[in-house]
């Protein structure tokens, strides 16, 4: 039997908690696991990006799976709902194991430990991620609803990635009393503690309609939806190239601070900044997209993190200017990340009018989940890269060269991708000029 619905604010709030939970701790892998496993756990440079990227590669492959079990699971709580419970346990001891380190380790021993829990913590957010984003659907059929719940969730991830990016490094250093090692487990520990908690609040407190007319979806059907489905494919593109920006931005700013501004503390605030700049695009984004179109947005987005860049190295060492332009740029990021969540959903719109396959966790999945992992895997090799040919050796006073390598790897780098990425979302809007048709046609269709 169908469960009761429950008013609608405990509901918005109870999916708000589900991506402030996928953040507040997933976040901490964007933000400073190269850090961690370079100063923190002992692991040379250019074995960590290798490592990063490996470990991605790998871990990709489990979106298109989850997407797959997702839409194949059957159960009186739904298709999504459930695995905010089963997974909630996993999930928070995963990623604190990731950033746990056992001191008896040696370099090969700390090498594989790295590798099998970064690559479990990986898994599991991918179930994770998938049921926030494929649950969305199954919520209500009401168009506006859906909108409003797309705006809480992101709201709730910009609240989990602004404690997490803000409080971290502060976090560590208390708890760890000059030992980041102790401090990184003791401050990821308590956030997990939190998560567990909050995403059975999320499972009991949500609803999933029409349950029992939920149908399994064949595997090749869901692969079938991607069959010249030109704007899924355009998007993916975009947002995973986008991922590989924004994992370059939010990994390789702590050694832009540390050694080239000479002030590690500097980071919080950035991140802070971050985090509410995000905030704000998020706020701001349906006015936007009124004036822009969905495609306009995104572009618009990408322009402003080019921009703010360019600021930040025109800024020299002045610190006022370079969180001004960070600002700028983060507001921007906010608008490029988020615009993608709400554009998958047409895409399926798309596959459906297309192929005559709807597959919202299969197409989601690889469209998010796989473009995040995957992006910030590659995100976070290329700076490793580029640091190790110009001489980066961690802790240590830097040589002019290595500088000028991190610099490379924070701002030049990452603006030569976004606007690589913004050439997809270019060829997207003569799709988009055309979604009125689309909808109209599934509506005739079905009836």
């Amino acid at each position: 039997m169908q469960e009761k619905s429950q008013n609608a604010f405990l509901g918005r709030f109870a999916y708000l908690l589900t991506d402030f939970c996928g953040n507040l701790l997933f976040c901490i892998i964007g933000a400073y696991l190269l850090y961690f496993y370079t100063d923190v756990f002992g692991l040379p440079i250019a074995i960590t990006g290798t490592l990063l990227l490996a470990t991605r590669i790998l871990d990709c492959l489990d979106a298109p799976i989850w997407g797959s079990i997702v839409d194949h699971t059957k159960s009186k709580y739904g298709k999504s709902r459930p695995y905010f419970l089963w997974l909630a346990v996993p999930f928070g001891l995963s990623m604190w194991l990731t950033f746990t380190t056992p001191d008896f380790l040696s370099e090969t021993g700390k090498i594989i430990y790295a590798v099998f829990t970064y690559l479990i913590a990986g898994i599991v957010y991918s179930g994770v991620h998938t049921a926030i984003t494929s649950i969305l659907p199954n919520l209500t059929s009401d168009h506006k609803e859906r909108m409003v719940l797309n705006t809480f969730r992101m709201v709730g991830g910009s609240i989990g990635a602004f404690i997490c990016m803000t409080f971290t490094l502060p976090l560590v250093k208390f708890f760890g009393q000059g030992s980041e090692q102790r401090g990184f487990s003791i401050t990821v520990g308590m956030f997990a503690i939190i998560v567990v908690i909050l995403m059975i609040f999320a499972f009991r407190h949500l609803r999933e309609q029409n349950v029992s007319e939920n149908e399994s979806i064949p595997v090749k059907d869901s692969i079938r939806a991607i069959k010249n489905n030109w704007p899924w494919i355009l998007l993916v593109s975009a947002n995973f190239l986008a991922w590989v920006g924004f994992s370059m931005r939010q990994g390789t700013v702590i050694y832009f601070c540390k050694y080239n501004l000479g002030d590690d503390s500097l980071t919080a605030y950035l991140n802070g900044i971050l985090t509410i700049s995000c905030l704000l695009s998020f706020l701001t984004m349906t006015f936007i997209v009124k004036y822009t179109r969905k495609f306009g947005a995104m572009c618009l987005g990408l322009l402003f993190i080019i921009l703010g860049y360019v600021g930040i190295n025109l800024s020299g060492t002045n610190v006022t200017l370079i969180m001004i332009f960070w600002a700028i740029g983060s507001f921007g990021q906010g608008l490029s990340c988020a615009m993608p969540f709400g554009m998958l959903a047409d895409t399926v719109d798309y596959g459906e009018w297309k192929n005559h396959v709807r597959a919202p966790g299969f197409l989601t999945a690889i469209g998010s989940a796989l473009c995040i992992k995957g992006g910030s895997g590659l995100g976070a090799f290329i700076p490793a890269l580029i640091m190790t040919h110009y001489g980066y050796v961690a802790n240590a006073e830097q040589t002019t060269e290595s500088l000028f390598g991190i610099e490379m790897a924070f701002i030049w780098c990452p603006i030569v991708v976004f606007i690589v990425a913004a050439i997809p979302m270019l060829f997207y809007r003569k799709y988009e000029l055309i979604e009125g048709k689309i909808i109209s046609d599934l509506k005739a269709r079905k009836a």
